[in-house]
């Protein structure tokens, strides 16, 4: 049988971001016997990603857009799909979803694949009319990551119910790194420590987070509270632990590629999003036995199973998810179990099984397609 030639269009190839992580992981993890694996990046890509994509043989092609507006450059994706004459398209995210979308149907490419990961589903009257109206109809199949999000996309945006397919996101590995982080950071080997990785955006609601550590700080006075990530929210969020006189014990990493082993080191991770789609960090914690603390958003609440693989707390209430913290950080021996439970679940999300689930689907669309 010939490889089926797959496209995948996003506007960012970097080790930032789990939409981004995760097309990349995906894109360089289908069997390159039964796949031509193609990507096209529509803005940019850093060097350490486009190396990995090209020692895992993945072709490339960079449309180098640099702002919403600059859509003349989308001419090159019209040119490769006329040209190559793809089996599948699959985007990414919702600017990557409705240029692919509309673009990959007027070029009469046989399968689209739209892909989301998440939002809000709230206020964006005009995104909400997009999704269902334009990239629901257009595509062969919408993807959600969550039940959660599935059940909105047909609910809040009106996208057909029989185009949504659910795919959970996987555990990509990332490099362990050398270096012990108490050590770092200048802490004892014994100092409680909780962790939490982001781009630090609204959604993430890391101001809750720094509220949460402040009432920590009232039960366990050693805790210290990591943050690996950069973004638009920072300044805020440094802000508001300055406010409340803990700075001393809150951390800012920067952008990180040690993350694996940053979640080896911490006692606990945690969560304080407003909202989730099926989140990396959740998977990164499960796959480095780090117990996770985390809000009842979204696909955590279908991941972590309250009380067992880990705790669930309201969006937007930083007593409990300090109180939830705290419990942790007092009971080694819970922590552990849940860790265990948790890691036991890995084999279902894991880059191999995610990747294989989305070749059937290519493989069983494009049959359907050439009916």
């Amino acid at each position: 049988m010939r490889r089926v030639r797959v496209l995948h269009v996003i506007e960012k190839a970097i080790d930032s971001g789990g939409a981004e992580r995760f097309a990349v992981g995906l894109v360089t993890h289908l069997p390159p016997d039964r796949f031509e694996r193609w990507l096209c990046v529509t803005r940019h890509a850093d060097p350490a990603t486009s190396r990995e994509l090209a020692d895992a043989g993945v072709r490339q092609i960079h449309l180098q857009r640099r702002a919403k507006w600059d859509v003349h450059r989308l001419a090159g994706l019209v040119g490769l799909l006329r040209q190559q004459r793809f089996d599948v398209l699959h985007a990414h995210m919702f600017g990557s979803n409705f240029w692919g979308s509309v673009i990959g149907r007027a070029c009469n490419v046989p399968v689209i694949i739209a892909h989301e990961q998440t939002w809000s589903y709230e206020g964006d009257r005009l995104r909400r009319w997009v999704d269902g109206q334009v990239i629901g109809r257009l595509a062969t199949r919408f993807v959600a990551v969550s039940a959660a999000d599935a059940e909105r996309m047909v609910a809040l945006e009106g996208v057909p119910a029989e185009k949504i397919v659910q795919m959970p996101n996987a555990y990509i590995p990332r490099r362990r790194g050398n270096g012990d982080l108490r050590a770092e950071l200048g802490l004892r080997s014994d100092t409680p420590l909780v962790g939490a990785v982001a781009v630090l955006r609204p959604q993430k609601a890391l101001t809750v987070l720094i509220d949460a550590h402040a009432l920590l700080l009232q039960r366990i006075p050693e805790a210290h509270l990591a943050i690996a990530g950069d973004g638009q929210c920072r300044g805020e969020i440094e802000q508001l632990a300055n406010q409340l006189g803990i700075a001393p014990s809150v951390h800012f990493l920067g952008q990180r590629g040690d993350v694996d082993g940053i979640l080896q080191a911490v006692d606990v991770g945690a969560m304080s999003s407003d909202f989730e789609g099926l989140p990396l960090f959740g998977l990164e914690c499960m796959a480095n036995h780090t117990p996770l603390v985390a809000t009842a958003v979204g696909g955590l609440r279908e991941i972590v199973d309250h009380g067992r693989t880990g705790l669930l707390v309201p969006r937007r209430d930083p007593a409990a998810l300090a109180e939830a913290i705290a419990d942790l950080l007092s009971d080694p021996a819970r922590r552990e179990r849940m860790a265990t439970a948790a890691e036991e679940r890995m084999s279902e999300f894991t880059i191999d099984a995610v990747a294989a689930r989305f070749a059937e689907l290519y493989e069983r669309l494009v049959r359907e397609a050439e009916r």
